[in-house]
């Protein structure tokens, strides 16, 4: 069974804008992953909203979602009593919502990987105590 690989708003937005710092990085990790990479409403507003003031910004976000690159499974109305838990168990990290609909997705996909920029993962821990495997930037890892 292929592994799901769950999609924070970093790499998104390093994809889609070629002047950030991990672009690269995520252009190779998005050449090596089979689509879709799921997501969240979220992710897709805070991507959205970081890249707007490029040509295309959020338009190429939206893009991923229409060709299936990226897919929304998650629904926070049905979720919101566990992603509110989430967010009163990490309020000191501060935990972004973003951050708390990622965990609670990594909660549902047993054997999925989160890709992110963010080492704050490294502290979230979903089912309460078990690590959050990611994928992220060898430099991000040093910086936790």
């Amino acid at each position: 069974m292929r592994r799901k690989i769950i999609l924070d708003t970093g790499p998104l937005v390093a994809l889609l804008n070629l002047r950030d710092t991990y672009h690269e990085w995520a252009k190779a990790q998005f050449a090596e992953i089979e689509p879709p990479l799921l997501s969240c409403e979220a992710v897709i507003s805070e991507a959205c909203f970081l890249l707007r003031t490029l040509p295309r910004g959020p338009r190429a976000v939206l893009d991923l979602l229409n060709r299936g690159v990226v897919e929304i499974p998650f629904h926070l109305a049905e979720e919101a009593d566990p992603v509110m838990r989430l967010l009163t168990r990490y309020a000191s990290v501060p935990m972004a919502l973003a951050d708390a609909c990622l965990i609670r997705m990594a909660e549902q996909h047993a054997k999925s990987t989160v890709i992110t920029l963010d080492n704050d993962f490294h502290v979230y821990r979903k089912q309460g105590r078990q690590v959050v495997p990611t994928i992220m930037p060898e430099v991000a890892r040093r910086n936790t």
